[in-house]
C-alpha cells in the first residue's frame, strides 16, 4: 500500500531508540523526510544515519531545546510527539520534582511543539499531529500514577486540538501502546518483578500474567506494531480520522470502545 508520504516533513521526537526509532524508520521508508530529535550526539548521529534522517541535537523537554527544533526546521507536515518517560514508584514517594519532570517531559513537550507548527498546518490545510500516549491514560497503574496523570492529559490535547481543525485537512490523533519492547524495559520489568534475578523471558511471563493480566496477547508488542499505525494515521489516506484514541495495546483495556 502506498501511504502517499513522499515530499511529506515529519519530525518524531524521543527518537534515537525504541518507538520513535521505529516510528522515524517506518515513516523514511514510506518516503517521508524526516527529522529526529536526541540529547547524546553520539546516538542522535547513529540512529540518523541507520533510517536515513536528519537530526536535531535538542531536548525537546525545555523550552530552549524546543525552541532550537522549531528554528532548525520551521515547517513540518507530521509532527510525533513521542518523547517520553516511565517509572514504576509507590505513590507516596512521588515527590513534587517527580511530578514536575514527567509534565515537562511527556506533556508539555508535545504541547510546546504543537503550539509551534499547529497554525502553520492549518494554514496550509494540511497536517498530522499525532501523540503517542498509552493505554495508562485510561487504566491507570497505581504503581505508575504520574506517568498516567501524563497519558490522560495528552490525550485531552489531542482532542482539544483536534477540535479547532473542524473544515480543514488537518488531523489530531493519538495512539495508545500498551507495554512495548524498548530500550530500558528489562530494567522496568525487574523493578517490578518479584525475583528480579530471574531469567528474562520468565520476568515478562509472570509480567503480563500478574500486572497486565488482561493483555488478550500475553507478550510485549513489538516497535514495528506501533510504527505501522502512526505511519497510517500520517498519511493522507487517514483523513477521516480525526480526534480519536487509537488503541494498539494488545487488548489491554476490556472496553468495546
Amino acid at each position: 500500500m502506498d501511504l502517499q508520504l513522499t515530499g511529506k516533513t515529519a519530525l518524531v521526537t524521543g527518537s534515537t531508540a525504541g518507538i520513535g526509532l521505529e516510528i522515524a524508520r517506518r515513516l523514511s521508508s514510506e518516503g517521508a523526510d524526516v527529522v529526529i530529535s536526541g540529547r547524546d550526539q553520539a546516538k542522535l548521529d547513529a540512529a540518523s544515519q541507520e533510517v536515513g534522517a536528519r537530526g536535531v541535537l535538542a531536548d525537546v523537554a525545555t523550552a530552549e531545546g524546543a525552541a532550537a527544533i522549531v528554528a532548525a526546521v520551521p515547517d513540518i507536515d507530521i509532527l510525533v510527539n513521542n518523547l517520553g518517560i516511565y517509572e514504576s514508584k509507590p505513590f507516596a514517594e512521588i515527590t513534587d520534582d517527580d511530578w514536575r519532570r514527567f509534565f515537562e517531559v511527556n506533556v508539555l513537550s508535545g504541547a510546546r511543539l504543537s503550539r509551534a507548527y499547529f497554525p502553520g498546518m492549518l494554514a496550509r490545510d494540511w497536517g498530522r499531529v499525532i501523540f503517542i500516549a498509552s493505554e495508562s491514560g485510561v487504566m491507570v497503574p497505581p504503581d505508575m500514577i504520574h506517568y498516567g496523570m501524563t497519558k490522560t492529559a495528552q490525550l485531552a490535547i489531542s482532542r482539544g486540538l483536534a477540535g479547532l481543525t473542524k473544515g480543514t485537512r488537518v488531523t489530531v490523533n493519538t495512539i495508545m501502546p500498551g507495554t512495548t519492547r524498548s530500550e530500558g524495559i528489562v530494567d522496568f520489568l525487574k523493578s517490578v518483578a518479584a525475583d528480579p534475578n530471574a531469567p528474562a523471558a520468565e520476568i515478562e511471563r509472570a509480567f503480563f500474567a500478574k500486572d497486565r493480566a488482561t493483555s488478550l496477547i500475553q507478550r510485549m508488542i513489538e516497535p514495528e506494531e506501533i510504527a505501522a499505525l502512526v505511519a497510517y494515521v500520517a498519511s493522507p489516506l487517514s483523513s477521516a480520522t480525526n480526534g480519536a484514541a487509537l488503541r494498539v495495546d494488545g487488548g489491554i483495556t476490556p472496553t468495546i470502545v
